[in-house]
């Protein structure tokens, strides 16, 4: 064994002083060396016969960790935005698991809540299953609704589209790793992480009182071991409550996540996802405490994440987000790619359509992007005007809809501020406009034309969505299919474009294309 080492040292000094003996050709050895300067997209980078210089390692390693950073805050947005949720309701009054965010009086542009609308019923709570245990959650009948983990990840449907069909049921949560006894009778939900996001909606079809009623008379949250005598369920009203949930985008971004990493299993995530996390001084048991420097990457991480995510919504690169893909001129977008709702197919995450959907909205189930006719609901978004550009709140733009809006509840048009993805803030409490609004006029041919602009156009206010001068805003068709006669937003054309109007009150014949 001596003899053995000693021949093998003496060959790994023979092959470093001496010449190579097998025939390699000058393009190879370039291939697989570096040049002594060389420059680069973070400038010029020195080496001796390959050997880095300090300044060298000092601006790669502020590059990866930059890169590194970047990532992280694109593969974990819906991480982050579910604690922003929780965050925020908490803030509002809303902490605890039974205690239910509800807008009684619907949601309304007071508060910043990502791409949520005005025509129907939220209640909003979250699990503690550490804290709780086994939770149950009593759904009221007539309720769309699902649970997510801390990822976002989708757990299981409840109400219409989940296993109570829409009569009403229980459900039991179950917490991670729970070995304990689990008794009959429930609908069983056992999500990975601890804390999970539980989102219902009720239609407000036959009046919001009815509808309030429903889930407070009916909602029950509370732990299983309390079944025999639970604490009352509260509902706390946030309609016209201004708080926010809209995730940072800045260095707190990473102090957010770290909470995540430390309330959640540490299996939540695969070997991986925990691997980039940790790279950036993100580890579960151990506290987040970067210096100077990396707080200063992470910060510029962050920045370029905001600007990746914004690039990706705006000007989407990958196919299957295009809901009228065979009409080239068509500007309507979907926010879920190929109406895939796990962003994985062929055994491939899509990391682009994840971003563009966890970036602009909260919670996600496969109830909003079904095809099957009577289940979920359909959204189609537009992102830029006819002339591709972004809508200019100063502009009066006008949509027009065809007649027949293939819904069995409601179809609404919902304006949202480019900033903070939620509703514009206006003069307008309720930024929209669809068939469940009152003065809305119909045109003669069963169609409809809504406008946006700063000022409602000559005899079109019901029809008028308002914009603010010194901002940008996008429009955002948003329906509800269930019980229709057509299956999906193909079935039915919108117009090509938002088209903007050279002046309120000129003529308009031909601005707006029917498909």
């Amino acid at each position: 064994m001596t003899q053995m080492m000693t021949s093998v040292c003496a060959f790994a000094l023979v092959f470093a002083l001496g010449p190579a003996c097998a025939e390699v050709s000058p393009e190879t050895l370039d291939a697989i060396s570096i040049p002594d300067k060389v420059e680069t997209p973070i400038g010029t980078l020195g080496f001796f016969d390959g050997v880095p210089t300090d300044a060298t390692v000092a601006a790669v390693y502020d590059n990866l960790d930059r890169v590194r950073g970047t990532v992280v805050f694109l593969d974990n947005i819906g991480a982050v935005s579910m604690y922003a949720v929780r965050t925020g309701l908490a803030d509002a009054g809303a902490r605890g698991a039974n205690k239910i965010a509800l807008f009684e009086d619907l949601l309304d542009s007071q508060s910043l809540v990502v791409t949520a609308n005005t025509s129907t019923l939220y209640a909003y709570t979250y699990t503690d299953l550490a804290l709780d245990g086994p939770t149950v959650i009593e759904v009221p009948p007539g309720m769309l609704g699902f649970l997510d983990d801390a990822w976002q990840r989708f757990v299981g449907n409840m109400g219409v589209t989940g296993p109570d069909k829409g009569k009403g049921g229980n459900y039991l949560v179950i917490p991670p790793g729970y070995a304990g006894e689990i008794p009959d009778g429930y609908f069983l939900l056992k999500p990975p992480t601890n804390r999970n996001f539980l989102f219902l909606r009720g239609s407000i079809k036959h009046g919001l009182k009815p509808a309030v009623e429903n889930i407070t008379s009916n909602l029950k949250v509370y732990p299983l071991k309390d079944a025999a005598n639970p604490a009352a369920t509260e509902f706390v009203n946030l309609s016209n409550k201004a708080f926010n949930t809209v995730f940072p985008s800045d260095f707190s971004y990473f102090e957010a996540l770290n909470q995540v990493i430390q309330d959640e299993p540490i299996d939540a995530i695969s070997p991986e996802v925990r691997g980039a996390i940790a790279a950036v001084g993100i580890v579960k048991g151990q506290p987040f405490a970067p210096d100077g420097r990396m707080k200063r990457l992470l910060a510029e991480a962050a920045t370029v994440g905001n600007a990746t995510a914004r690039a990706i919504t705006y000007h989407p690169r990958f196919d299957g987000v295009k809901i009228y893909p065979d009409d080239p001129d068509s500007a309507w977008s979907t926010a879920f790619a190929n109406r895939n709702t796990r962003f994985e197919a062929d055994g491939t995450v899509g990391l682009d359509a994840r971003v563009l959907y966890y970036f602009n909205a909260g919670g996600v189930t496969p109830a909003m992007a079904t095809t099957h006719v009577g289940e979920g609901s359909d959204y189609a978004l537009a992102l830029l005007d006819s002339n591709r550009e972004p809508f200019d709140g100063a502009k009066t733009y006008k949509l027009h809809l065809p007649k027949d809006v293939p819904v069995n509840d409601f179809w609404a048009v919902t304006i949202y501020d480019t900033q903070t993805r939620s509703q514009l803030q206006t003069s307008q409490r309720f930024p929209t406009v669809g068939s469940q609004s009152k003065g809305m006029i119909q045109n003669p041919d069963g169609s409809y034309d809504v406008y946006f602009a700063p000022e409602a156009p000559v005899g079109k206010a019901g029809n008028w969505l308002q914009t603010n001068a010194m901002d940008l805003s996008r429009p955002a068709v948003r329906r509800v299919e269930s019980g229709l006669e057509l299956a999906g937003i193909a079935a039915w054309k919108l117009s090509v474009w938002p088209y903007r109007l050279d002046g309120i009150g000129k003529r308009e014949d031909g601005l707006c294309q029917q498909g």
